[in-house]
Order: C-alpha cells, then sequence, then structure tokens
C-alpha cells in the first residue's frame, strides 16, 4: 500500500482546482487533485506542502482533513489521503501535469478522474465528512 496525500485546493469563489496528468505519466491525461507519496518519516500535512509547493509552485494551508479512501489498481495499492487547502503564497506553475482548471463543485462528477480519486470527490461533495483544521 502507498501511502499518497492529494489536496482539494479551494479558492475564494468556492471553485476547486483540478489538474489533468501529462501525457507521461501513468493514467495519462486523466484528471486527479494534486499531490503525491510521503517519504519514510513524513506526516501527511508535510508531504502534501512539499507536494504542492514541487508540483505547482504553490504554498497552500490545510482547511480540513476528509477521510482517506484506499484503491487497488491491478499493480499496486494506494491509501489516498485527501486535505482541503487554499493557496496563500505564489501562482501557480505546472511543473508536471498538463493542465489544470477551477471548477464549480457540481461539475466535478463530470471529469474523467483517475480511479483512486473518484471516493474523494463523493467525499468532498458531502461536508458532513469534513474535520475542520483551521477556521
Amino acid at each position: 500500500m502507498i501511502d499518497v496525500c492529494c489536496a482539494i485546493i479551494v479558492n475564494e469563489a468556492g471553485l476547486v482546482l483540478v489538474t489533468q496528468r501529462s501525457a507521461t505519466m501513468s493514467m495519462p491525461l486523466k484528471m486527479e487533485f494534486p499531490g503525491g507519496k510521503m517519504e519514510p518519516g513524513e506526516s501527511p500535512e508535510d508531504c502534501l506542502i512539499r507536494e504542492i509547493k514541487e508540483e505547482l509552485d504553490v504554498e497552500v494551508e490545510i482547511v480540513a482533513a476528509i477521510p482517506a479512501s484506499s484503491y487497488h489498481y491491478p499493480t499496486f495499492s494506494i491509501l489516498l489521503i485527501p486535505f482541503v487547502c487554499r493557496i496563500v503564497a505564489g501562482e501557480i506553475l505546472l511543473k508536471e501535469h498538463a493542465a489544470y482548471a477551477w471548477m464549480e463543485p457540481s461539475d466535478l462528477l463530470n471529469c474523467d478522474w483517475a480511479e483512486a480519486d473518484i471516493p474523494v470527490v463523493h467525499e468532498y461533495l458531502n461536508p458532513a465528512n469534513h474535520t475542520s483544521i483551521k477556521e
């Protein structure tokens, strides 16, 4: 099981950032919430902040946690640990992804998601599942 953290980044207007995997990544051109693998000894929160800085060149603040979700692909399994975040510094600069978009939450289910992200989308759309971290 690979532990992976992902960011559901929400802007002031309530739009959600979605990123498109590049053509050279596994699951090419699928949509996903940005993030990445935890390193040994790293907390999920530290992993998320590091990965978003590496992938998007922005600093985020974690606002809430959403229940983790496991997904089993044919050749590996992941535990996806999602956090709702907001950008506190920087401008988005794609370093790994093909594209990004700000979307209305109601449109999220219409995306061609990487399979592991689908349960996270559903959890995000049910605010009762969010655990507030900061106000």
